[in-house]
């Protein structure tokens, strides 16, 4: 049996996964389970631990899950997906106006079709996306002015006006995309609190670290595939972890989302109506002492359709250092990690990925293609 190395891109360094030589199957409900957040919502504590005792299931496992009766209108969604649509549909020279590379120093705004490859052995990344994140201002829970926040935390916050500004002929643009985003973040802030449950920590553990959030917002437009990308297999977007404690997605019909099994197996996420994924991230991994799973995965569009997804990544307070939490220790088990906040955790990975991209713009500088003779 013909294994293949999968190299990955971690804060930490390069890592590598087998991956079998199988075709990508569907999941088992057993791999990839639904659960229902209805009695999360509920007054009694009894209920939520419930709620909590099947995340952690899913959380020890492959560390995703669907999540149904979530809370977020699907009027809400169906208006931030007919948005992005709108902006992705624009001539390149329109969403150039906020494109990430030029005008953003994190990662916010345009990123276009091709222009980055998160895995180091896969193909370039077939899918274009705008980012925006965290705004003290956009909060839908405590909504301040950034002078208001606290100077610690106020060097962190990395939301960008450019974004609003150069989608202003977009009716509605902003406020559709803010208030799915907004349903996330208060979404996340209940789910959070789940997660402490899960973890046997009092339910309120991290209410104090989840003020001025790592809330990002991507969304991502996977248009139909080339010929040239589909006889060399282009991946919509390469292998990855996600980098903070969890991440919300809502996807399309069209699917496209795979996992990696601890096994090497490749299986696919296919779209549930009505429900979100929701996945650990390496934060989140790292705070639990490798108990919970931050699991590799990447997306496909193979369809002869247009696709849409649309991720929220969700995170403590930046200023925030944070080690191992008490749950998951014992003389026997040691905390395996340092302490470090998220903010620096996240740019450690940023780094790396800034400087992967830095390289590869140098190649094709390189190349005798772009070599120039004057005469």
């Amino acid at each position: 049996m013909s294994v293949t190395k999968l190299e990955l891109r971690t804060a930490l360094g390069p890592v590598y996964r087998d991956v079998l030589p199988y075709e990508p199957r569907d999941c088992t409900p057993d791999e990839i389970p639904v659960i229902d957040l209805e009695l999360m919502f509920s007054g009694e504590l009894s209920d939520r631990k419930k709620v909590s005792s099947a995340i952690r299931a899913a959380a020890v496992n492959n560390g995703f899950f669907y999540i149904k009766n979530h809370g977020i209108p699907s009027q809400t969604i169906e208006r931030c997906k007919g948005q992005i649509l709108n902006f992705m549909r624009q001539p390149l020279e329109m969403k150039d106006r906020i494109r990430s590379h030029k005008y953003s120093k994190y990662y916010n705004g345009y990123l276009g079709r091709r222009k980055a490859q998160i895995s180091p052995t896969e193909t370039a990344d077939v899918r274009e996306s705008f980012t925006f994140r965290y705004s003290p201002e956009l909060d839908p829970d405590h909504p301040k002015d950034i002078s208001e926040v606290p100077e610690e935390i106020r060097r962190w916050i990395r939301g960008e006006d450019f974004v609003w500004e150069g989608t202003e002929h977009l009716p509605d643009f902003k406020r559709d995309c803010v208030e799915y985003w907004s349903s996330c973040l208060r979404l996340a802030r209940k789910l959070v609190r789940i997660f402490a449950l899960s973890l046997d920590l009092d339910e309120d553990y991290w209410d104090e670290k989840v003020t001025y959030p790592g809330a990002d917002g991507v969304f991502n437009y996977y248009p139909t595939r080339t010929q040239e990308e589909i006889e060399q297999k282009f991946v919509g977007l390469g292998s990855h972890t996600d980098l903070q404690l969890f991440t919300l997605l809502w996807q399309d019909s069209v699917g496209g989302l795979q996992v990696l099994t601890r096994e090497g197996q490749w299986i696919r996420a296919p779209p549930i109506d009505g429900t979100l994924v929701v996945n650990i991230g390496d934060y989140m991994m790292r705070l639990c002492n490798d108990i919970y799973k931050s699991t590799v995965h990447r997306v496909t569009n193979e369809s002869t359709q247009e696709r849409v997804s649309m991720p929220f990544f969700f995170g403590l307070n930046f200023n925030c250092v944070e080690g191992v939490v008490p749950s998951c220790t014992s003389d026997l088990n040691p905390a395996r990690y340092e302490p470090i906040s998220c903010g620096d955790w996240c740019q450690m990975r940023f780094k790396m990925e800034n400087e992967a991209f830095k390289q590869k713009e140098a190649q094709k500088l390189m190349a005798p293609s772009a070599v120039v003779i004057s005469g």
